[in-house]
C-alpha cells in the first residue's frame, strides 16, 4: 500500500512539474509575441532578423512571402504594423514547437493608407537551443458582425 501511494505521489507531482514548465514556457511564448508585436511597430528589423528564421514564411491578405522580404517589407513601411490591440490568446507546445494564436485588431499602414483589420493570427516557434524562432507567421482576416 505504502509503495502504491508513493508511486502515486511521484506521478501527482511529476505532473505538477512539468505542467508548471509548460505554463512557463507559454508564458515565454506570449512574453515574446507580445515584444514581437511592438518590434513591428517600432520598425526594429535587427532584432525581427534576430528572431525569425531563415526558413520563415510569412501568409498576409496580399500574399506570401519568406523572412528576407518580411523585413524588406518592414523597413522600407510597405507595412508599417502601428499597433497590435490583443484580445486573445492561446499557446500549445509540442515537442520544441510552440503554436500561438491570437485575435487582434491591427491597425497598419499598407501602401500608404491606414487600416484597421480584425485578425486571428497564428505564429509558430520553434525551440533551437536556448532561444524561440519564429518560423511561421499567418494572417486570417475575421468577418465584422456586419459581414465586411
Amino acid at each position: 500500500m505504502k509503495t502504491t501511494l508513493s508511486v502515486l505521489l511521484l506521478i501527482f507531482f511529476s505532473a505538477q512539474i512539468s505542467f508548471s514548465q509548460s505554463t512557463a514556457a507559454e508564458q515565454e511564448i506570449i512574453t515574446l509575441s507580445k515584444a514581437k508585436w511592438q518590434w513591428m511597430a517600432d520598425k526594429n528589423t535587427d532584432t525581427l532578423s534576430y528572431l525569425f528564421h531563415d526558413k520563415a514564411v510569412f501568409v498576409h491578405m496580399g500574399g506570401s512571402w519568406g523572412k528576407e522580404q518580411e523585413i524588406n517589407i518592414i523597413k522600407s513601411g510597405g507595412i508599417w504594423y502601428k499597433q497590435a490591440d490583443i484580445h486573445n490568446v492561446s499557446v500549445n507546445i509540442i515537442d520544441n514547437t510552440a503554436i500561438l494564436l491570437n485575435r487582434i485588431d491591427l491597425l497598419a499602414v499598407v501602401g500608404g493608407t491606414e487600416v484597421t483589420n480584425p485578425f486571428e493570427v497564428t505564429e509558430v516557434y520553434i525551440k533551437q537551443g536556448d532561444s524561440w524562432k519564429l518560423g511561421s507567421l499567418s494572417f486570417t482576416r475575421l468577418m465584422t458582425p456586419d459581414g465586411h
